[in-house]
């Protein structure tokens, strides 16, 4: 099931002086942007009672007045009724396997061919899918992006590895500290070699293509270990290094260095980065595939299920903030973005209750048909019965 997050109207933006409102003033706050912090405005001065006027209501009128003069707004442009919309930023979560519902999700957007990617954000397995996107629609348009991710889902099923878990960033860190005991953890033996790990994402991703300028823009996450920071990575700076830091599973194997700083996977900083996508987008609507789960009704008992519930809960926790961060700008300055959330755990039942490091075959047919069907509903979102009627087959992935 998919859902509305945020209403908006459409206008102009970008990271630069044509901006939208929301993504000016989230970049004023400081709290997810590298850029200085404005200097404090001025106090205004008192606003004398009326007696017409009581005293809450002039309050008000002075706390607007501060608004206004802190983040001036642009006249807004004119609602765009049209549905789907014509070019669209995509927000890609990373969760393991659970990302194969990513990958039906995009094979559907894909058969639409008026809808426009323009800004791509993801983390961890998310990252890996916004890469193969992003270098199938630069390197051949849509039709080599849908064969990319469909080829990478395809191998990995078929070759079922710890290696091919790793590379979507699905085992835990608790999980693995107990599987593995305290040699990963000190950090001085890493027995599984990356190599094999760096010639399968060479094999899928043609890293040159996405400096290309037909490529959407892509912000790519992995977190910084020395100060805990998230690191965003857009592509030009994008390579094999980037990819396998993002879906770097701390223990695991050990962190990945580039240019000199150590990184871990991108999802505990960001999954997916959301406020930054906003802000660097040009268009106002803005997609979130999220697959981690968020809801379980079930209290966890065994030591499995306990890690397996930290982990949604840690992956969600930065999400859940960066959404009510874009509520709060929406609130504050214009209703310029809308924000629509399309969630796995609306489309396949008990998934909490499934391992993020499944890759049986019938796990992830269900998980790549259960994203097109979403995706089917959420364009048919302002469809009428009859166009509904003529949406394409669900496709099922060749297993051959």
């Amino acid at each position: 099931m998919s859902e509305k997050i945020v209403g908006a109207h459409d206008g102009p933006g970008s990271h630069g002086a044509s901006s939208t409102a929301a993504s000016r003033l989230l970049s004023m706050t400081n709290v997810w942007s590298d850029a200085p912090s404005p200097p404090p405005a001025p106090e205004p001065a008192p606003v004398p009672p009326r007696a017409t006027q009581p005293a809450p209501v002039a309050q008000a009128v002075a706390r607007v007045e501060i608004v206004t003069a802190a983040a001036p707004v642009a006249p807004a442009q004119p609602r765009s009724d049209q549905w789907p919309p014509q070019k669209l930023s995509l927000a890609l979560q990373g969760g393991g396997t659970f990302a194969a519902f990513t990958w039906g999700v995009l094979e559907r957007l894909l058969e639409e061919p008026s809808i426009e990617i323009d800004t791509i954000s993801g983390a961890s397995a998310g990252a890996i899918n916004a890469l193969l996107l992003a270098s199938g629609l630069a390197e051949g348009g849509r039709e080599a992006a849908r064969s990319r991710l469909n080829r990478f889902w395809v191998r990995l099923m078929h070759e079922a590895s710890f290696r091919s878990l790793m590379l979507v960033g699905g085992f835990s860190p608790a999980g693995s500290s107990v599987a593995f005991g305290p040699t990963l953890r000190s950090g001085q033996f890493d027995p599984f070699d990356l190599d094999p790990l760096r010639q399968a994402l060479s094999r899928d991703i043609d890293f040159a293509a996405l400096r290309d300028a037909a490529c959407p823009k892509l912000l790519i996450a992995a977190t910084r270990i020395r100060d805990g920071q998230q690191q965003i990575f857009r592509n030009d700076s994008i390579t094999t290094d980037v990819a396998l830091a993002s879906t770097c599973p701390p223990l695991v194997h050990c962190a990945v260095e580039i240019d000199g700083e150590a990184y871990w996977d991108g999802g505990f900083g960001g999954n997916p980065p959301l406020v930054r996508l906003v802000q660097e987008s040009t268009t106002s609507d803005v997609l979130l595939i999220q697959v981690t789960p968020t809801r379980d009704s079930y209290v966890p008992i065994t030591l499995a299920a306990i890690d397996r519930r930290l982990d949604q809960v840690a992956a969600n926790a930065a999400l859940n903030a960066e959404i009510a961060a874009l509520e709060w700008a929406r609130a504050t300055a214009a209703p310029s973005l809308r924000l629509s959330r399309i969630a796995a755990e609306d489309s396949v039942e008990g998934l909490a209750q499934r391992s993020s490091t499944d890759l049986g075959r019938g796990f992830i047919r269900t998980l790549h048909r259960s994203g097109r069907e979403a995706a089917e509903r959420w364009l048919g979102q302002g469809a009428t019965a009859t166009d509904a009627q003529r949406a394409p087959p669900v496709a099922e992935p060749a297993l051959a």
